[in-house]
């Protein structure tokens, strides 16, 4: 063998590469391996609007009932925060506090390198040195709690009719019990239903004829209301426990309980001096649903779950229970504030975009690449998703991250969706150049590419993923929200590489084909076509046995390989011979013009001027006010706020009166858009006067927190007038 046929064996190559072509059985078999785990993955993956994050952030809530607002401020507030103050071994970014009547609120904010259960560790620790400075006859304990994005209600279920609120509560709690049974539901909390009070209403001169004190009737009435257990009994081989059941059941049980007896035999009953009441603790907060009496239940996700399939079950649920009628059927029950549809929307936007993207890829690649070629290069995009997919439980275990899919995730996506395709255009484009239409034998051409193209593809794909690296430094809140942005991106940027150098080399090999007019076979030739048939029959198959989405795709692919034999091939082929050549003889003049004599200093110059030119229009924009800085733009809002303040002091009875006439002015305003009415944009009517509610457009003191105040979440927009939801919230304060 000569040195010439020596030098033509001999050729650069990329070892994985040659192996893959090598072996091409098995990386069909580990890229069908791969698309199932990935897609598996990505269908399993829980879906949330926004990522579950955690931030070290912790309450410390105080009750000390009788003490006005500076006194809460002076006995609890103020000695907490100043052990809180020194805090070592974790950063505190920030302290704040709110001191009303009867109550203390304080939430520290460390920063967000500290890990959430430590924060609150140190916080505990703080308070038991704040012990001794405060008061002995606290209402509560300090209760420390830490706050999670998860612990926000994802959906509230409103129940409303003709009933009281007694009977609105007993639903709410078979509802609850239901609910709370799901797996994906944390808890299901009722908000706006009474609380059951006993009265004991005692006759005084009764009390003092008996030489009977309030402490009497008090230590009565707790040392009654106990299930005592009597000791062991036998029964045969067997040993019960004996159990004398002395809590309350009802009213009549505490009219016999004894307050006082005496040696000689005189006792004296409850019922003696004192006159009994089944009732309902005073109001201090009313909630309607569309004028009418509603109790709220707020729906909370456990942490990690699908928050779309919780949200359907919760509603299945619901469902279910009225269809085998446990529920009447006069009792409205209505969802509202549910995450879940615009999780939905947004995440269908965002597939159905990336779908869209990846067909306008695949179509610019046939025009320039081939239609066989472009199939190649696009089959890395969903190849490159799932080898990321596979990887994404490992990434989320190491960096103690919880990856879910939800719209950041999917806007990575589809921001690499046109990088992604990079490295393989560049490895297919080189074998399609070194194959030269079957000059040079197809596993040559793929192994030489291959090592030809290896170093700079790897140089551009390291250029490429280098920015991201710092963002997954990135420090605060907004850090934790847009980590995944970077997670994402440097795992499909990176499995793109793989694809390229491993699994698109195999395919070129099996189906890269010489092109040409001369190379193809007759138009008509497509319907002699095994892959016509096959979509053709799969599909009437597929329709005879119901499936029919999947056979109407089998027939569109059956319509698009007659397409493109008799149109698009001639217009991909006129563009490669016409239109492309003259592009580039336009671009070849343009660059021999621009590089004669002094013209590349001066546009090189131009270059650097404009760029500062533009800075400084910004600049100037930016300090004139023109231009605001703001981390997501502004949309439709989608709730309004109307806030009413009353006079402190207002009776809550009161309040709610005065809000009722501000809710017939309200529905006045809307008239034909009331719910109920055709065509109406508004969905519910949600009114609640609670107390320290408080205007969510105005930072208040903490000491104007001390009055009760009125919240109306008053509408929400049907889907199917095609307007954005829309809730006005109504407060009121006295």
């Amino acid at each position: 063998m000569n040195l010439k046929e020596s030098l033509a064996k001999t050729f650069k190559q990329f070892k994985p590469t040659s192996w893959a072509v090598d072996n091409r059985v098995a990386v069909y078999i580990l890229a069908i391996i791969i698309s199932a785990i990935g897609l598996i993955q990505f269908v399993t993956l829980p879906k949330e609007q926004f990522p579950d994050i955690v931030v070290p952030t912790i309450s410390v809530t105080t009750i000390h009932a009788g003490n006005s607002a500076k006194d809460i401020e002076n006995l609890v507030t103020q000695p907490i925060e100043k052990q809180l103050k020194g805090i070592s071994g974790a950063k505190v970014k920030k302290i704040q506090s709110i001191s009303q009547a009867d109550y203390s609120l304080i939430v520290v904010e460390f920063d967000t390198d500290v890990k959430t259960d430590i924060a609150k560790r140190k916080v505990e620790d703080a308070l038991d040195k704040a012990a001794t400075d405060l008061p002995n006859d606290l209402t509560s304990a300090p209760n420390v709690q830490e706050f999670a994005f998860s612990e926000i209600p994802i959906m509230f279920v409103n129940l409303s009719g003709d009933f009281d609120a007694m009977q609105l509560k007993k639903y709410a709690d078979k509802i609850q019990d239901r609910i709370e049974s799901l797996s994906e539901v944390n808890r299901a909390e009722i908000v706006g239903a009474p609380e059951r009070e006993i009265q004991v209403n005692v006759d005084p001169y009764k009390l003092t004829a008996a030489r009977i004190s309030f402490t009497d009737i008090e230590n009565a009435i707790s040392r009654e209301n106990h299930d005592i257990t009597g000791g062991l009994i036998e029964t045969g081989n067997m040993k019960r426990t004996l159990k004398v059941k002395g809590q309350f059941t009802s009213v009549s049980d505490l009219y016999n309980v004894i307050v006082r007896s005496s040696s000689q035999g005189a006792s004296v009953y409850l019922r003696d001096v004192a006159e009994l009441k089944d009732t309902i603790k005073e109001k201090e907060s009313y909630a309607r649903l569309d004028g009418k009496n509603v109790v709220t239940l707020n729906i909370v996700k456990r942490s990690g779950e699908n928050l779309i399939d919780c949200a359907d079950k919760v509603k299945a649920e619901v469902e279910g229970m009225q269809k085998a009628e446990e529920l009447p059927s006069n009792l409205r029950v209505e969802f509202t504030g549910d995450t879940s549809k615009q999780t939905k929307t947004s995440f269908n936007e965002l597939i159905n975009t990336i779908i869209i993207g990846f067909i306008l890829v695949l179509v610019i690649l046939m025009f320039f690449m081939g239609v066989t070629n472009a199939f190649f290069v696009a089959l890395s995009v969903p190849l490159s998703v799932f080898v990321a997919f596979l990887f994404i439980p490992v990434v989320g275990s190491l960096t103690g991250i919880n990856i879910t899919l939800n719209f950041i995730v999917l806007f990575a996506l589809l921001f690499g969706l046109g990088i992604i395709v990079d490295d393989a255009i560049v490895v297919i484009e080189n074998t399609h150049r070194i194959f030269n239409n079957g000059k040079i034998p197809i596993v040559r051409s793929a192994k030489e590419a291959a090592g030809e193209v290896f170093i700079p593809v790897l140089a551009g794909t390291a250029t490429t993923l280098a920015p991201f690296f710092p963002l997954l430094l990135w420090k605060g809140i907004i850090g934790k929200f847009m980590i995944y942005l970077p997670v994402v991106l440097i795992l499909t940027l990176a499995a793109s590489l793989i694809v390229a150098f491993f699994f698109n080399p195999v395919f070129a090999v099996s189906f890269m084909k010489p092109e040409g007019k001369e190379f193809e076979k007759p138009k008509k030739a497509v319907f002699r076509s095994k892959w016509f048939w096959t979509t053709l029959i799969g599909g009437l198959l597929l329709h005879l046995a119901s499936f029919h989405g999947t056979a109407n795709f089998l027939w569109l692919l059956a319509i698009l390989l007659v397409f493109n034999s008799y149109v698009l091939n001639d217009v991909i082929h006129k563009f490669q011979n016409s239109f492309l050549p003259g592009l580039m003889n336009r671009y070849e003049k343009l660059l021999r013009w621009i590089l004669k004599g002094k013209r590349p200093v001066w546009a090189f110059a131009s270059l650097f001027g404009l760029f500062f030119i533009s800075l400084g229009l910004l600049m100037a924009s930016v300090f004139s006010g023109r231009t605001k800085f703001t981390f997501f733009p502004s949309g439709d809002p989608s709730f309004i706020y109307v806030y009413l303040k009353m006079p402190v002091g207002t009776d809550v009875k009161h309040t709610d009166s005065v809000l009722h006439v501000l809710e017939h002015r309200v529905a006045k305003v809307l008239d034909n858009d009331l719910p109920g009415k055709k065509k109406a944009i508004v969905e519910s009517i949600i009114t609640n006067v609670a107390v320290n509610a408080n205007n969510p457009g105005i930072i208040t003191e903490a000491y104007s927190r001390t009055s009760a105040e009125y919240r109306f979440p008053l509408l929400n927009s049907k889907k199917d007038m095609g307007r954005k939801p829309v809730r006005i919230l109504i407060l009121s304060a006295r």
